[in-house]
């Protein structure tokens, strides 16, 4: 394919809107506090200011990567951020909490048409020389903005109000949209019949995985609601499945997964961001409730994560046509792994010095597996399916990450459980917070410190658990994915649906 001669300004473009949603996502996480106190929120509002957006990103993104595909990538991200901007007014503008949650909505539509139409425009823009080190630059930027939200979050938290979380959003995507009009060219698949059906299934079943996912450490599966959303992912999923694979333009292809390649990726990246989806949430509340660490300084003990991620993004990237991609993706995911076992060996003195080694592997290692796993997956998919094909990656990390909440949250708080003393108040053996209110209103200092030890066994047991996925990971890469050594050969037609290998991207585990 020919070069685009503006394509790195264009990169500059889809970092841009990439940029917009990740830091949204992490900035609003320090402000919840103070929007819980300003609009009167109860917990179940603030569960919904929270986990709406990602009910509804997740829900449309295979919808909106066809839309991408059928009507162009270009207009489809347009029209995304204009949506995400203008929802963000709603947000900020908001007195009450259903107000915020209808602006958390209106903005997870905006988002999940985004998403797709970055990921596969970089992929019609860039050749498969260029890709590697394109998507490094795109998933670095994301990474930027993953540790960077909180951060910033408490900057602006400590001199103005909540609203700020949404109104920096504004002109970001107005500068993105400006930048796509002027800079960027439209690119579509070729015409197609519609998948109405297709569509319904997909969001139905999405969003009922994730509402599931979501639910299930509140009641179990012994909660009707849980029984019944699980029971709607089920037959939803399977009947799009199945519609699929026997309409004559389906929405998604289904011979991308008849490619074992493509397909042991999936489950590889499944595993993957299961693991890192629950990184968060564990070490977010070790750093603030075992060691004391502010939300802003939270924010700021990730960032060995985001330098080495940048720093061995290139490094990835450089060696890859020296390495293949297989070599490349393994080592960085067992160099992830290790990270998790440095993670699981902390204790309640632990200093800064071990957490930042622990960061340092895991940037290291995503950087590493990075430009090799995205590149090598993304040019199995065929031109005309890339806004799809993009969105299917999305939603394979989304639904990853959501499960990892899940599982990883499971482990923490069966083994936190299990590891408070047996005379504890019940009320202090749910989780290390409801430990600390109680030991707080009682002044039982002993209730402090015993939490402060059966949470860190079960941060311990979460992250071995993790580190476990991350090592299966590699082992699927191992014999799934071929050597991409060589790639300038499959660049084109019907041998790129043969070349695709197992991707992994930190960055998404964001949304």
């Amino acid at each position: 394919m020919d070069r685009h001669p503006r394509r790195w300004l264009i990169l500059i473009v889809l970092c841009l809107s990439t940029l917009v949603l990740v830091i949204d996502n992490m900035v609003l996480t320090v402000a919840i506090p103070t929007i819980a106190e300003d609009l009167k929120a109860s917990a179940q509002d603030l569960q919904w200011i929270l986990d709406s957006y990602m009910l509804v990103f997740a829900g449309l993104l295979l919808t909106a990567g066809s839309l991408s595909d059928k009507f162009g990538r270009r207009r489809v991200m347009i029209i995304g951020l204009a949506l995400f901007g203008a929802a963000s007014v709603v947000a900020m503008e908001a007195t009450t909490p259903e107000a915020l949650i209808l602006g958390r909505v209106l903005m997870g539509v905006g988002g999940a048409l985004v998403m797709p139409s970055t990921l596969s425009i970089l992929i019609t823009v860039f050749d498969d020389d260029e890709r590697p080190k394109a998507i490094a630059a795109w998933g670095a930027v994301a990474m930027v903005g993953l540790v960077g939200g909180p951060v910033l979050g408490g900057a602006l938290l400590a001199h103005f109000w909540w609203g700020v979380v949404f109104l920096i959003n504004i002109p970001i995507a107005a500068l993105a949209i400006v930048a796509a009009l002027v800079l960027m060219p439209e690119s579509k698949g070729p015409w197609r019949k519609a998948d109405p059906l297709g569509m319904v299934l997909s969001m139905v079943g999405m969003t009922a995985l994730i509402w599931t996912i979501i639910e299930l450490p509140n009641g179990g599966l012994d909660h009707l609601g849980t029984q019944i959303s699980l029971a709607v992912t089920v037959v939803s999923l399977i009947a799009f499945a199945v519609w699929e694979s026997r309409c004559s333009s389906p929405m998604v292809p289904v011979s991308l997964f008849r490619n074992r390649v493509f397909t042991g990726a999936s489950f590889s990246l499944v595993l993957l961001t299961l693991a890192n989806g629950g990184l968060m949430l564990v070490l977010t509340q070790y750093l603030q409730f075992v060691l004391g660490y502010s939300a802003t300084e939270t924010g700021l003990a990730f960032t060995p994560l985001a330098v080495a991620t940048l720093a061995f993004n290139s490094v990835g990237a450089a060696l890859l046509p020296k390495t293949g991609n297989r070599a490349m993706a393994v080592v960085g995911l067992l160099v992830i792994a290790s990270g998790f076992g440095l993670l699981s060996q902390m204790t309640t003195e632990s200093g800064w010095g071990v957490l930042a080694g622990a960061m340092c592997l895991m940037g290291a290692g995503g950087g590493l597996a990075m430009p090799a796993a995205m590149a090598a997956m993304m040019g199995a998919i065929p031109d005309e399916h890339a806004g799809v094909g993009s969105a299917l990656n999305d939603t394979i990390q989304q639904a990853g990450a959501a499960l990892g909440v899940a599982v990883l949250g499971a482990v923490l708080s069966g083994t936190f459980t299990g590891s408070m003393p047996s005379d504890a108040p019940e009320a202090a053996r749910t989780s290390i917070g409801d430990a600390l209110a109680v030991a707080g209103s009682t002044g039982d200092k002993s209730l402090v410190a015993s939490a402060h030890e059966a949470f860190t066994s079960a941060m311990s047991a979460s992250f071995l658990a993790a580190a476990g996925g991350v090592v299966a990971a590699a082992v699927l890469a191992v014999f799934l994915m071929r050597d991409g050594k060589g790639t300038e050969s499959n660049a084109q037609g019907a041998e790129d649906a043969e070349a695709g290998e197992v991707t992994n991207q930190f960055a998404d585990a964001a949304h």
